[in-house]
């Protein structure tokens, strides 16, 4: 079979353009350790292209989208993805695809996991997935895909050719992708041009510099490692062997050429790129590609006698590599560039990134500031209008003697005469009978009756809502499908623990004039109730006790007192997958974003950040936690 609507791979100076005048969806996705492209989410796509206006060789820090990405970054440059706790790094790529297809309409495929969880399908075959499902096919083989799988669209199962094995699939809306128009400006390569200087340490160039460092460090290393040689030598004589170095984010050299002459003891580049001669060009390091005050140090004649061939210039496809053959007299490390010790991925040590030929500002990686300075227990005190210190959960079984009839009746009204329209819940039309009708039945429920939420005034039928009652948590709440909103008091899953909170003689940044609330979470590992995914299995309990921390005014004992409701109610944590380490039945954050850096924000999770406090009551107030429940 064909692939309908397969992506458009456009490789133009290492990132995809689409032609001028034609209108093309943007997905951006990452491999994964099998060689597989994963796409991120629509979300996260708008985030990254946001970025890639305003500056097309920068970093795009995931965590200011998405809180469970807060440990990754994106170089642009490079175009890879960087983990900074593990140092993890993968290629990505920017991909194109028609608007028609599944990412413009925001349609999402998804195959249900062996922990109960849903995981998108890889974009390609979301696509041709979706445009069998638009042709009204009732099945569809991906074998031409190079999975062993069919697909049933009529009991919406995926089938294993070869063990049998069947798997549930669901089509779901979500976000559309972000959609481009023409050609889109090409960034500029590297600079070239005479500066001085001492390598900047301001935080944005570190963080921007000392990850493309990184990433270039530990392609360079893997090369190296393959073609042996000598260049793990500074001081070694004879020749640098070849290395490849990964494309920057136009696709071209790392350097340009320029029309100067070189002198005996300057450094000589020889440019191929298919001609038959070759240029001598000079070549000093720039500061114009960062976004501080001149700051790259010069290669002077000081350095020695260098001779630099790049053949192939703009033939990189992404996420490809260019190489380059290096020949020297002597290896020579630049002055005033100091080592950048890189965990390489086949662990054979630190690598030094100037052995790479890299023309950026190298200083050692950023680590967020998680904790303030030591603080005497003398020191912490309760916070003001907020009685003790710490909360404490127990083991809560489900709430019980709810009768599902009663809680639907209570919250809603009996309509008679029904609109011509779905029910968003059976997908059936409401002057019809429930979808669930002979396969759920309650007494006092006819599958005809239909009934109208009270605060919102959206009309489901009343089986269907008893049927969704009851695969929730059945805590004697109901939250409306369609708009999200609450009735009762809606509450968790949350496994038992302990919650304290004080104040502490510090101030955050962006608030110099408050002292700083901190609030410890600790949850133990344990055993899932009937209320989790997997009943009687182990869960997990990763990265406890997490500490974060507000800013001591009184908004900031506001979110407080209602995050203290929110933990009472056990919707702080759930157990689930986590999206950072991929692990499954493990404790996980639910929608409420804390912030966990103390004195930066380099992960999106610390301060200074403005908009923290009104995002996280809006959060809390769709989990039901609203200013409302507050008591004078």
């Amino acid at each position: 079979m064909a692939r309908p609507g397969s992506g458009l791979l456009v490789p133009v100076n290492g990132l995809g353009y689409p032609p001028q005048n034609l209108a093309r969806v943007v997905v951006w996705e990452w491999m994964n350790e099998h060689g597989r492209w994963r796409p991120y989410s629509a979300a996260v796509c708008h985030h990254i292209e946001n970025v890639l206006k305003g500056d097309a060789r920068g970093t795009v820090v995931l965590g200011q989208v998405d809180a469970q990405l807060a440990p990754y970054i994106i170089d642009l440059q490079s175009m890879h993805q960087f983990r900074q706790d593990t140092g993890t790094m993968r290629p990505v790529q920017r991909n194109f695809y028609e608007p028609s297809s599944a990412p413009g309409k925001g349609v999402v495929w998804e195959w249900e996991n062996d922990n109960g969880s849903w995981t998108p399908y890889d974009m390609e075959i979301c696509v041709t997935i979706q445009n069998a499902y638009e042709k009204q096919h009732p099945w569809l083989d991906l074998t031409s895909l190079g999975f062993c799988y069919l697909i049933d669209f009529n009991s919406m199962c995926q089938t294993n050719r070869q063990s049998q094995r069947k798997r549930r699939l669901r089509r779901r809306m979500d976000l559309a992708y972000p959609l481009i128009m023409g050609s889109i400006p090409k960034s500029q390569s590297w600079p070239v041009g005479a500066s001085s200087g001492q390598p900047c340490s301001c935080q944005q160039c570190i963080l921007v510099n000392s990850t493309r460092a990184a990433s270039n460090a530990i392609l360079a290393s893997q090369r190296r490692k393959h073609y042996g040689g000598t260049a793990g030598n500074p001081g070694a004589t004879g020749t640098l062997t070849a290395v490849r170095q990964s494309n920057t984010f136009a696709g071209t050299s790392l350097w340009s050429p320029t029309s100067a002459s070189s002198g005996p003891n300057n450094n000589n580049i020889s440019m191929g790129g298919g001609h038959a001669k070759a240029e001598q060009v000079l070549l000093p390091l720039s500061s114009a590609n960062f976004p501080c005050s001149p700051v790259m140090p010069t290669l002077s004649a000081a350095h020695g006698h260098h001779a630099l061939t790049i053949n192939g210039q703009n033939n990189l496809n992404r996420p490809g590599t260019q190489r380059i053959s290096m020949s020297t007299a002597r290896g020579a490390i630049p002055t005033g560039v100091p080592a950048l010790p890189v965990k390489n991925l086949t662990g054979s040590g630190p690598v030094h990134p100037a052995l790479a030929g890299l023309p950026v500002c190298l200083t050692r990686a950023p680590k967020p500031i998680l904790h303030p300075p030591p603080i005497n227990k003398s020191d912490m005190k309760p916070v003001p209008g907020i009685n003790g210190m710490r909360r404490k959960t127990k083991k809560k079984h489900l709430r019980r003697g709810k009768n599902p009839e009663d809680v639907v009746r209570r919250y809603t009204e009996k309509i008679k005469m029904m609109p011509d329209e779905d029910c968003t819940i059976c997908m059936e039309r409401l002057v019809m009978a429930s979808g669930y009708e002979g396969i759920l039945q309650h007494k006092g429920i006819k599958p005809e009756l239909v009934g109208k939420l009270g605060k919102c005034g959206h009309m489901y039928h009343l089986l269907c809502l008893v049927a969704m009652y009851n695969n929730g948590n059945k805590d004697g709440s109901l939250q409306c499908p369609t708009c999200k909103t609450i009735y009762g008091e809606k509450t968790g899953t949350q496994p038992p623990g302990k919650m304290e909170y004080h104040v502490i003689p510090h101030c955050l940044p962006g608030y110099p004039d408050s002292k700083s609330i901190r609030i410890v979470y600790d949850i133990p590992a344990g055993i899932q109730t009937n209320e989790h995914p997997n009943p009687g299995k182990k869960f997990s309990a990763r990265g406890f006790p997490r500490h974060c921390y507000l800013p001591d005014n009184d908004k900031g004992r506001k979110v407080l007192k209602l995050l203290i409701m929110a933990w009472d109610r056990r919707l702080i944590f759930t157990i689930g997958t986590s999206s950072t380490t991929g692990e499954s039945d493990t404790v996980v954050w639910n929608e409420i974003h804390h912030k966990t850096e103390f004195g930066s924000n380099l992960t999106g999770h610390g301060y200074p950040d403005h908009k923290y406090l009104d995002n996280v009551l809006t959060e809390l107030s769709a989990q039901g936690v609203g200013e409302d429940n507050l008591k004078d």
